[in-house]
């Protein structure tokens, strides 16, 4: 036995996990499984699950009315090219970007928010300048 820690993956919120588990499968090459009370995605860099909350309110963005309490961030080597693919998966590009020059926003089917960025974490905790 020890006291290490491993993080195994993220779950989030939704109306019907499987419909959104199917959603992220498509845009990342994963594979979706489970039921709509539970279920997950698993791609070739992780684990993504799904639970079904009764009352699901989607976030807004960038408002606080209902707060965004985590977002998704996807690494990608064309925007454009990675745009237009999650937007025909069903995704929706949302007004406010604030980042344009590397990241955009989108919102999945039922509203949470995430980004397709060219940055990496690395880049993005350097505020974009090389090391």
């Amino acid at each position: 036995m020890s006291d290490r820690i491993k993080l195994e993956g993220t779950t989030v919120n939704a109306p019907d996990a499987l419909e959104l588990a199917h959603f992220y499968a498509e845009i990342t090459g994963g594979t979706a499984s489970g039921t709509s009370h539970w279920a997950s995605v698993t791609g070739p860099n992780g684990v993504l699950s799904f639970q079904q909350v009764e009352d699901f309110r989607a976030p807004e963005w960038p408002g606080n009315d209902v707060p965004m309490q985590m977002h998704l961030d996807f690494l990608v080597d064309d925007l454009e090219a990675t745009g237009a693919r999650v937007l025909e998966a069903g995704a929706k590009l949302l007004d406010y970007q604030p980042n344009s020059d590397h990241c955009f926003v989108y919102a999945d089917p039922v509203g949470h928010p995430f980004c397709l960025s060219t940055w990496d974490a690395e880049t993005a905790a350097r505020g974009g300048t090389s090391s």
